[in-house]
């Protein structure tokens, strides 16, 4: 007999039926100039959570193998992929080349809230500094800036949080939009191993 807070990963739940399909959400994150290694660790965490494609680590951000993102991935840096690439601005180049839009996650007087976005997947969401932000440069090859509405006294979020919010929403997004597209979300289909 099982109790009400026995543990059960979630992919053997009949919940999780709804995401068979998903093998793969098509959202990238490029984190550029990230300080702390404990941020970055939580993003390899919910990467694998939400399924993404993976993390572009630029900058000064720090990258595995190192104890601070061991802590908080707990062995999600295994199952991600992930890049290492100093020069964020050519990551952007190359992603739009191939069809990503590209989404600068800040607030600014462009930014559209994130529950009105319509995103155009695959997606490539764009974090920066947890203290300044995303450098003008990187912020000016964005397609698209998204806030997360916060009704508090403070402006922001930790980046590793706002990069959860935002994941999962894509995700609800990425869900509907294919539950809506005849063809699009094959339900019996089972999705392949990671």
């Amino acid at each position: 007999m099982t109790g009400p807070t026995e543990r059960l990963p979630y992919r053997a739940t009949q919940a999780a039926a709804a995401y068979e399909w998903v093998a793969e959400l098509p959202v990238v994150a490029l984190l550029d100039d990230i300080r702390s290694l404990y941020n970055v660790g939580a993003f390899f965490r919910t990467a694998d959570a939400a399924g993404l494609r993976g993390l572009y680590l630029c900058g000064i951000t720090g990258f595995p193998p190192k104890p601070g993102i061991s802590k908080t991935a707990l062995g999600a840096e295994y199952t991600v992929r992930w890049e290492h690439e100093p020069n964020a601005c050519g990551v952007v180049d190359r992603l739009r080349g191939v069809g990503y839009e590209i989404a600068a996650v800040e607030t600014s007087v462009k930014s559209v809230d994130l529950f009105d976005w319509e995103p155009a997947f695959p997606v490539c969401l764009i974090f920066g500094n947890e203290v300044d932000g995303i450098r003008p440069e990187l912020s000016a090859r964005a397609d698209t800036y998204v806030r997360i509405p916060m009704l508090g006294v403070k402006h922001s979020l930790n980046v590793a949080t706002a990069g959860g919010v935002v994941i999962y929403e894509l995700l609800r997004k990425y869900r509907r939009l294919a539950l809506g597209t005849p063809g699009l979300a094959p339900m019996a289909a089972k999705s392949p191993a990671r």
